[in-house]
């Protein structure tokens, strides 16, 4: 009998152990739940604290000299400052150091730029130079005048070139010295029309058109699609597509990314998707003059007069689909409009307005120096800015 007592002792003991274990095992649980949490909600406090923060001023945090020959333009190269000019082109990065420079002859030079890629040309000149923001690529002989070119991102070329009573639109690449295009194409004004707009996406897989044409006194525009992949070669010229618009004048069309594009006429904007053949996805109606185009690889912004009076300008914002996102309200006589990520930097030479995509400003103000052109980083409110005599680091506090 003393033997069944303790062995149900024993047993009552090693229920009471096990009972002890699992209510410490529950109480650590508990604790790394609440450390969770409280750590999730103090993420989140410092997040929406940075979200919400408004700017109030800027701070050069680094410069480097910079000289500017009278007649150069500036333009952002994938983060690195490009100048050209009628004598030559150059490359910096954004401490101030030369990565190249190219020296050449023109009249009126025109620039393409895709990303981290550039193509430089003269208007009714023959020779075209591809360079990114890391080296020189290629130099391209058209033997023909040249009218307008676009770049991909991966440097190859097309060309609108005139040749007396056809206009070539010829297919480069420009990764390589060459005179012999890869695609050979014609327009003609009782055709097809001619071309006033052209863009291939960043593969340089697609290319997209915008034709000119009359008929008896009507006006028509056409934006056709070619593609140079496998679809492409079962297609007659390349062609997979396109659609006409009637009484309008369309001189703008552009890729945002590889199956992206849209086209903006002076009566509407058209958004176009596919990766082989681009459709029509959407079209609003447009019923003031555009005064600017401005657009990365997820929004394209439009910028209007605006007819209510309370602020100068009008920014309407589109997502890739077509749909309009924002209408951002602003005062300053701008340089230029630049996506970023989240943000939309509108600026001139004096000030600087941002805003986030929710239309919310998160700047307002000026910089210590007057800025040419401004450039986005990888972080957040940190950017480099060109003036006439410095290339600078700013961020914003």
């Amino acid at each position: 009998m003393a033997n069944v007592r303790d062995y149900l002792k024993e047993k009552e003991k090693r229920i009471d152990y096990k009972e002890k274990i699992r209510s410490h095992k529950l109480a650590i649980f508990y604790r790394i739940v609440l450390f969770l949490l409280l750590t999730a909600a103090i993420a989140a406090f410092v997040f929406i604290q940075w979200r919400d923060k408004v700017f109030t001023e800027s701070i050069i945090t680094g410069s480097a000299p910079l000289t500017i020959v009278q007649g150069a333009t500036v333009k952002n190269l994938g983060g690195n400052v490009l100048l050209y000019s009628k004598d030559g082109a150059s490359c910096i990065d954004a401490k101030g150091n030369a990565v190249w420079n190219h020296t050449y002859e023109m009249q009126s030079p025109m620039v393409a730029i895709s990303e981290q890629t550039v193509a430089i040309g003269d208007y009714n000149g023959r020779t075209i130079y591809v360079m990114d923001k890391n080296s020189q690529r290629g130099t391209i002989n058209t033997n023909l005048p040249i009218r307008d070119f676009c770049v991909s991102e991966n440097g190859v070329v097309a060309a609108v070139l005139d040749d007396a009573e056809v206009t070539r639109i010829y297919v480069y690449n420009g990764n390589e010295n060459t005179e012999e295009p890869l695609i050979y194409g014609r327009a003609t004004m009782d055709k097809s029309g001619y071309p006033v707009s052209i863009s291939l996406s960043p593969d340089g897989k697609l290319m997209a058109v915008s034709y000119l044409y009359v008929d008896s006194g009507n006006m028509k525009s056409s934006v056709a699609f070619y593609n140079f992949g496998e679809v492409g070669k079962n297609e007659t010229d390349n062609f997979v597509g396109g659609y006409d618009y009637l009484d309008t004048i369309m001189p703008y069309v552009q890729f945002m990314d590889n199956d992206s594009a849209f086209a903006v006429s002076d009566d509407r904007i058209a958004f176009f998707s596919g990766a082989e053949k681009p459709t029509n996805i959407a079209s609003k109606l447009l019923d003031e003059e555009v005064q600017s185009i401005h657009y990365n690889e997820n929004y394209v912004g439009l910028v209007f007069i605006n007819q209510s009076g309370e602020s100068a300008y009008r920014l309407d914002v589109f997502n890739e689909s077509g749909e309009l996102v924002l209408s951002q309200f602003f005062d300053i006589e701008y340089t230029d409009v630049v996506f970023n990520k989240d943000q939309i930097i509108i600026y001139n030479d004096l000030n600087c307005q941002i805003c986030n995509m929710k239309g919310v400003d998160k700047f307002t103000g000026g910089f210590e120096k007057r800025a040419a052109l401004i450039i986005p980083t990888s972080s957040a409110y940190k950017y480099v800015t060109v003036t006439a005599d410095s290339i600078d680091s700013i961020e914003l506090n």
